[in-house]
């Protein structure tokens, strides 16, 4: 099993400051997971270097090595095949996880103990909930390219989770999605106040609200 390396800090102080819808707009409207990949309760947020887990549908034995094989800021991310008999891991395992230092995990597949992870607040998400408990006889990968949630997912790449889903950005495209996800905050933090101040303004036209792009696109339709 290889070992990931952390991205540095200033990738991850970086992508803090943004959020899932801004990051999948820059990557032209890609980039996310499943909807159904959501987080085990409101709030949760993750950011992080993915290590990625490739586990037998309904096994979670390298799951528990890549839990106690992470680094403090790693999102463990898990091919889990969209399994729906068995949850891949519950309260013992995520408060494992938390204790350890891992920023999170997200799962391909089921979870349990739904009222003891709501009131641990680590950041997992997972396509839902089943009682059911895995088995623990392999095989698996740690550290593999994967598929999560339907899109593809290698070792180093950068995590985003928030209540709209999980992004993930390649390692080679960190820097400049990142660079092109603030300049998209900037952008709609002056959209915004521009429609607080035409909100107080009488009888205004309304399109001196509309976006600058609207013109040329609808121009097409028009003619």
């Amino acid at each position: 099993m290889e070992t990931v390396s952390l991205l540095p800090i200033d990738f991850i102080e970086r992508a803090k400051k943004l959020n899932t819808t801004l990051l999948a707009d820059v990557m032209d409207c890609t980039g996310s997971m499943d909807y159904r990949i959501k987080p085990v309760s409101s709030g949760m947020e993750i950011v992080g270097t993915a290590m990625t887990v490739s586990l037998r549908p309904g096994d979670n034995l390298f799951l528990h090595q890549a839990i106690y094989s992470a680094k403090k800021g790693h999102v463990l991310v898990v091919d889990g095949k969209g399994h729906t008999n068995n949850a891949y891991l519950g309260e013992l395992m995520a408060s494992s996880a938390q204790a350890l230092g891992v920023e999170g995990i997200v799962v391909d597949g089921l979870v349990r103990d739904k009222k003891a992870l709501h009131e641990l607040k680590f950041p997992i998400y997972s396509k839902g909930f089943n009682p059911n408990g895995p088995f623990k006889d392999g095989p698996g990968e740690i550290n593999e390219v994967i598929s999560c949630g339907g899109i593809r997912v290698a070792p180093g790449d950068l995590v985003v989770g928030d209540d709209d889903g999980v992004v993930v950005v390649p390692a080679d495209q960190i820097d400049e999605v990142l660079r092109k996800a603030s300049e998209k905050l900037s952008y709609e933090e002056k959209r915004l106040e521009a429609i607080a101040k035409y909100s107080h303004q009488e009888h205004p036209d309304p399109m001196s609200l509309a976006p600058k792009w609207l013109e040329s696109k609808i121009k097409q339709y028009q003619e």
